[in-house]
């Protein structure tokens, strides 16, 4: 069983919009969660992040103003909604989560060793 399982990656024009859904196989809760990025050559880098009780999320700032996180605990389901997509945010796109208890400062959930738990990643490519 895959802890986390990404998924809604694809091919998508400069200017569009997709969605990612972050599926977890335990009851989410009490779970921060973030997103990650990887392109061909590159350093993982960081995303968002949405805390157990989703007050304040996080983004960085390539990002900002045009990625929205958010939870839907019932579903057990983390999205990444990317809208007016560029060529650089092409990359594989990861999940992963943590207590929100071992969390050790707000600062660290950018930081990939904050999470024990991760996703398999889903591709997204923005191209005309």
């Amino acid at each position: 069983q895959v802890p986390l399982v990404a998924s809604g990656g694809g091919l998508v024009p400069p200017g569009g919009s997709l969605r990612l859904s972050c599926l977890a196989s335990f009851k989410m809760d009490y779970y921060a969660f973030a997103w990650f990025r990887q392109a061909p050559g590159k350093e993982r880098e960081w995303v968002s992040a949405i805390s157990s009780s989703d007050e304040s999320p996080h983004y960085a700032d390539s990002v900002k103003g045009r990625f929205t996180i958010y939870r839907d605990n019932a579903k057990n389901t983390v999205y990444l909604q990317m809208n007016s997509l560029k060529s650089e945010d092409t990359a594989v796109y990861y999940c992963a989560a943590e207590l929100q208890d071992k969390v050790i400062a707000t600062s660290a959930l950018r930081e990939e060793y904050e999470y024990d738990y991760w996703g398999q990643g889903t591709q997204v490519t923005v191209s005309s």
